[in-house]
């Protein structure tokens, strides 16, 4: 659950720290007051949206700052091997900057703000009064009750089987091609695998063409090198070269050696000089050899070369890329050759897998209609339950719009049902609720559909819009069961559901030195009783604090009743 939320400089809020408690934490104030800043700021802190505008006027930065404590093992903990400490404590925070960069930590850890969104969602759920407008949205009909009815696990394997039709009606698709086309087709491929095939490409021909190019380029230079090595190193007509001399040396120092034996050392070394110059005319031999260069050859090597650019550009980077397309080619050409036996082929295929996605959708559809039976049983009771005993609710199943009768959620739409009044015929949601009634649709729905999570505080945002009387009350009796099993935190306006709250805050909004601040107060029990009196008439007068207690009394008895 949430135990700590710290807020620092977020709008009118300069430093508030909220200790919500267990069970059902409610939040009043007047309009304006600040009483959303809260729930923003609980949104940043499980990875929701934020705005630069958020930072309060003069500051540096935003933060927040929550402690969560009993949490289950969570899957976020295994995924990212980040846990609560010794004390069960889970320490989660974000900072704002004005940049729009934010800085988030789990723990002391930094984390990516998708990473922060993932764990939120494993922490608790924010439910505002746009969640009436999703309601509304036929098309997360389908999630929903396959959540409630944890469909996941059926709703991938038959997923993975459309996938697998899919996929075959593509490479189908890719061999069926008139008569015409395949001609063209034909005569394209066998052309560029004639090209191809003539060029007798090699892999890293290109680099050694470049090398001998710009040899060829120096040929006369490189030549006339050598050539002077050699002379150097061997000697002509008229001298000696470097190897002569050095054997001449050599002969003379091992002479001398004889009377000598410092000259002796020299001889040898002398001599190792002598092997060393051996080899180096051996190499130079070597490689005047090797430039035995023939008229012509550099214009072949250019031709050569400009053939491989120009196959470059129709065909691949380099030789490699350039045979990767040939074999492409011949696959393809392949293909079309064959293709009246391949499309057979796949034709059956298809047929196959498509029976198989089918059984598998219906599967689904018979496991999502036990589904709907159970989730319209358990919504119907909580109707009852919130006043609304007429109110009738149902799922109707329509077959999905393709020629296969399948898509890639199945072969069922969904979409919820109600009729809010007796004999009247079962009509969509959103032409049949009013606002209150769409509150407590919303609220019994997101109560049934809840026990699918994991999450251990819920937060209601002003979800009791349009509501009041006897509903109001009911509302408040619904939030304070639902407290019962996890967390709930409610921003409201009604006294009713303030009255139920086992915790309550008051939020308030004052100025101080030119700045408005907003304040956070948990109150005791005479100020319980007096801020239900301004909610219930706007002002603290005897005959309203005496309906603010019998409030009071009235929840304080009714809760007696659920122990």
């Amino acid at each position: 659950m949430l135990s700590l939320l710290h807020i620092e400089d977020i709008a009118v809020i300069s430093r508030g720290d909220i200790a919500f408690g267990a069970g059902f934490n409610v939040l009043t104030g007047e309009t304006g007051a600040g009483k959303s800043i809260v729930v923003d700021a609980i949104g940043a802190i499980i990875g929701g949206r934020t705005s630069r505008d958020l930072i309060r006027t003069g500051a540096k930065c935003a933060r927040v700052t929550a402690v969560f404590t009993r949490l289950p093992a969570l899957p976020w903990f295994e995924q990212y091997g980040i846990t609560p400490d010794e004390n069960g404590e889970l320490l989660v925070e974000r900072v704002i900057q004005p940049d729009g960069k934010n800085t988030c930590r789990v723990n002391g850890r930094p984390v990516l703000v998708t990473q922060l969104r993932e764990l939120g969602s494993q922490l608790l759920n924010i439910h505002g009064q746009h969640d009436g407008q999703q309601l509304l949205d036929e098309e997360t009909h389908l999630d929903s009750l396959d959540n409630f009815g944890h469909l996941s696990a059926l709703r991938e394997d038959y997923q993975q089987a459309y996938n697998q039709v899919r996929q075959l009606r593509r490479q189908l698709q890719a061999v069926q091609m008139d008569e015409g086309e395949k001609a063209r087709r034909m005569d394209t491929l066998q052309h560029q695998i004639g090209e191809l095939e003539r060029a007798q490409l090699r892999v890293g021909e290109e680099e050694e063409l470049t090398g001998q190019r710009d040899i060829l380029r120096n040929a006369e230079r490189i030549t006339q090198a050598v050539d002077e090595a050699w002379q150097a190193l061997t000697g002509g007509d008229t001298s000696d070269g470097a190897v002569a001399l050095l054997t001449r040396a050599e002969d003379a120092l091992t002479h001398g050696g004889r009377y000598s034996s410092q000259l002796s050392e020299l001889a040898q070394t002398v001599a190792q000089l002598r092997y060393a110059a051996d080899d180096a005319a051996e190499l130079v031999r070597d490689a005047r050899s090797g430039l035995d260069f023939y008229p012509g050859q550099l214009d072949d090597v250019e031709e050569r070369l400009d053939q491989l650019h120009r196959l470059k550009r129709k065909y691949g980077a380099d030789e490699q890329a350039m045979l990767d397309y040939l074999d492409r080619c011949r696959q393809e050409l392949d293909n079309i050759q064959f293709s009246d036996e391949r499309r057979e082929k796949l034709e059956r295929e298809v047929a196959k897998a498509l029976e198989v996605a089918r059984a598998k959708a219906e599967s689904l559809s018979q496991a999502r209609k036990q589904a709907a039976k159970e989730l319209a049983r358990r919504i119907q009771g909580e109707l009852t339950a919130l006043d609304m005993p007429r109110v009738q609710f149902d799922v109707e199943f329509a077959p999905v719009d393709s020629d296969d009768g399948l898509n890639e959620t199945g072969m069922d739409r969904v979409r919820f049902l109600m009729s809010a009044n007796l004999g009247e015929d079962l009509k969509p949601i959103h032409r049949i609720a009013s606002g209150g009634e769409l509150s407590r649709i919303m609220l019994a729905l997101k109560n049934v559909l809840a026990e699918t999570d994991c999450v251990t505080t819920m937060v209601f945002d002003e979800v009791d819009t349009g509501v009041s009387g006897r509903a109001a009350t009911k509302v408040a009796q619904k939030l304070y069961q639902v407290a019962r099993g996890r967390q709930v935190l409610c921003v409201t306006h009604l006294p009713q559901i303030a009255a139920m709250g086992d915790v309550h805050f008051s939020v308030e909004k004052g100025e101080r030195d030119g700045r408005t601040y907003t304040h956070v107060e948990e109150l005791d029990r005479p100020r319980r009783r007096e801020e239900l009196a301004r909610l219930s008439g706007g002002a603290s007068t005897a005959i309203l604090l005496e309906g603010a207690e019998e409030l009071l009394q009235k929840a304080e008895a009714w809760k007696q009743t659920q122990v």
